[in-house]
């Protein structure tokens, strides 16, 4: 009888402290929810790089030049559930009464995520399968370009410490516009990303290294950069244009999703053309002539190498 009175209070007390560390993952859970949603909204951005070193041999070496811009971003909310949220941020730039709309980076955030597309240069992506109890507790952030194809993503846990509240996590990148379109000295862009949630809105702080990578050779790091973003939050009046643009045109871009999703979703390395018909995919689905399910699978596809 003793033996089962101390059975049943092992147990009981096994059970409280099972429910106890339960309810603090599903209070720190909803914590990192609420901070992946306050990037949210429209925001008044200011886009901010600088090389900071470089460690080229050549003495003509010519460093990328400073650059900082200034626009309003809309970051539209698509899909908002308790393992994963979907952020689409556009751009609104020109002339405030007639503003130009454009479609921009999007973010999605995945609870204990294990299926991984890691860029390795190239246009190549290779698909990396995690155990779950590497990512436990953790959010996967996966980054996509304009045009939904992938760009990097990487998995971390959301920290609340001292009266802060970030995430942070290194990964392989392809190169930004602002770098590929003017120097081809690098393939890689390894990104130390921050995402801090602050008073006025957000900073998206960065560490990056221009990495030159090639087939059975160690990396070799051309350079270094710093990227501060800061991320402003003003009345979402002043992005009414941007958020009547994606009101006009989610369907189309639900079903590019759509179709994205059923390649990512046969977890096998992935590779892209940059180009098809002399032509990069953004401005293929950009047309509008392209709007109809059958057609964006076919431009999709033609994409991807067998």
């Amino acid at each position: 009888m003793k033996n089962c009175t101390t059975l049943k209070v092992i147990m009981l007390v096994f059970a409280s402290i099972t429910f106890t560390l339960n309810a603090k993952a599903q209070g720190k859970k909803k914590k990192d929810i609420n901070a992946i949603k306050s990037m949210c909204g429209c925001f008044e951005v200011t886009f901010n790089f600088a090389e900071t070193f470089n460690y080229s041999e050549d003495s003509l070496y010519k460093p990328s030049k400073e650059k900082t811009a200034k626009a309003l971003e809309w970051a539209q909310l698509v899909e908002d559930n308790k393992d994963k949220i979907v952020i689409q941020h556009l751009l609104q730039v020109g002339d405030p009464s007639a503003p130009h709309i454009v479609k921009h980076w999007r973010q999605d955030w995945l609870y204990e995520n294990t299926n991984f597309y890691m860029f390795n240069g190239d246009n190549n992506w290779n698909y990396v399968s995690k155990p779950k109890d590497e990512v436990k507790g953790q959010w996967t952030q996966k980054v996509y370009q304009v045009d939904d194809s992938p760009r990097y993503e990487g998995s971390a846990t959301w920290i609340f410490v001292d009266g802060k509240s970030y995430w942070e996590n290194t990964t392989d990148a392809p190169l930004p516009r602002r770098e590929y379109t003017k120097r081809n000295d690098y393939n890689i862009t390894e990104r130390g990303n921050r995402h801090e949630i602050t008073n006025f809105g957000w900073v998206h702080d960065q560490d990056n290294k221009k990495v030159i990578r090639s087939a059975d050779k160690e990396d070799v790091i051309l350079a270094k950069e710093k990227g501060y973003n800061t991320y402003v939050k003003v009345d979402d009046s002043k992005c009414k244009a941007a958020a009547n643009w994606w009101k006009e045109h989610h369907q189309k871009w639900a079903l590019v999703r759509n179709q994205w999703n059923a390649i990512y979703g046969l977890n096998k390395d992935l590779s892209l053309k940059t180009k098809v018909d002399n032509k990069p995919l953004y401005k293929h689905l950009f047309s509008d002539e392209i709007s109809k399910e059958k057609d964006l699978a076919k431009v999709i596809a033609s994409f991807v190498v067998k």
